[in-house]
């Protein structure tokens, strides 16, 4: 999806960090409660310490949901949370972007024109009225209202097995996207095996399938996939092993099924967080997830050693994207009366996609 971000003006770019924390300062101090920050777990620290409350996607847009005073909630996180929050929260409240930029490449692996594609091709090959679509989080809204219209629901890390098993009590096939390996990961917890499952690739002729695959897989999986979480390797489980003996393996189920099947434990950002919580102090625990919290999570927890599984360090280059110059450019705005990067989803599309979270809170 292409989006444009302007260059910010030089007084941002040139300014030291101490003169943007004065900036973000006197901005959000101005604005009072007018103002909501939400910092998402992956977020730089510049950036994580303004935050008014820090979370997983879906969960700080409930949190804005929650704060119907604040007029502004200025979203330091990726384009398709943003959607989120603009769709759950009242009209009167803007929900601002600091940076265009900042999408999300697996959310950006699945459009509407290309999932409207697999859907025809598929109903010219099976009972398409027996095929429930389930989006996770990580996609735009058009794609969460798609569901909604076809009797699907959203799904995030947390809560896919409790809506995966939803829809195959009311279908016989899923066609998941856009990450497949969250798909795949959550099909072996449920007892699926890898004949049970196939791997829709949006760029061939019937996803790359024969009609018998098609009609067979209980599972299709859009081939769609995590920048960071995909790096991790099973070569990063083993080295970790080597060097750390009775050390704690804990990855995020968008790491491939190889990686998770070597895990001691598996689960969303915020059961990670919990788990490390959890462990006993001197442990030594590597994190198959984003650097930014595998960083925050050893500097908050000083009797254990948290470190990434992966030695070359990879964050969410688009989350970087928002840093704190780009934040003190939106505040100041606000101050002015300028709301820049308002994100907003179409009343239609948001009211169908709201359909399909509320499916989602139905279930878990």
């Amino acid at each position: 999806m292409l989006r444009l971000q302007r260059p910010l003006p030089e007084r941002y770019t040139t300014a030291s960090p101490e003169e943007l924390v004065s900036l973000i300062a006197a901005a959000k101090k101005t604005l009072g409660d007018r103002l909501f920050i939400l910092g998402h777990h992956y977020q730089r620290d510049e950036v994580m310490a303004w935050a008014d409350a820090r979370g997983d996607s879906f969960r700080l847009s409930v949190l804005a949901q929650q704060r119907p005073q604040a007029e502004f909630i200025v979203f330091c996180g990726v384009h398709f949370m943003a959607e989120s929050a603009d769709i759950l929260t009242g009209d009167h409240q803007q929900v601002l972007l600091p940076d265009l930029n900042a999408g999300c490449s697996m959310a950006d692996m699945a459009d509407i024109d290309e999932v409207e594609e697999a859907w025809d091709a598929l109903s010219r090959v099976v009972d398409i009225g027996r095929v429930v679509p389930i989006t996770y989080m990580n996609s735009a809204a058009n794609l969460k209202a798609f569901v909604a219209r076809h009797g699907g629901a959203v799904c995030t890390s947390s809560n896919a097995r409790a809506v995966l098993t939803w829809a195959l009590e009311r279908g016989d096939q899923v066609l998941f996207f856009p990450d497949q390996h969250l798909g795949r990961n959550t099909g072996f917890d449920l007892g699926y095996r890898e004949g049970d499952m196939a791997v829709w690739n949006p760029r061939l002729d019937m996803g790359g399938l024969t009609d018998a695959e098609c009609k067979e897989s209980v599972l299709l999986l859009w081939k769609g996939h995590c920048s960071v979480h995909q790096r991790f390797q099973p070569d990063h489980v083993a080295a970790f092993r080597t060097g750390h003996p009775g050390g704690l393996v804990v990855v995020h189920p968008e790491c491939s099924r190889e990686v998770c099947a070597l895990a001691d434990q598996v689960g969303s950002t915020d059961y990670i967080i919990k788990a490390v919580a959890a462990a006993p102090a001197g442990s030594v625990i590597g994190v198959g997830t984003e650097i930014h919290l595998v960083n925050r999570l050893n500097n908050e927890t000083p009797d254990k050693t948290v470190v990434s599984l992966d030695p070359l360090i990879c964050p969410c280059s688009t989350m970087f994207r928002i840093d704190a110059a780009h934040l003190a450019w939106t505040l100041e705005g606000l101050v002015e009366g300028k709301v820049r990067n308002r994100i907003t989803v179409d009343p239609d599309i948001a009211a169908q996609a709201r359909i399909a979270l509320d499916r989602m809170l139905s279930i878990t």
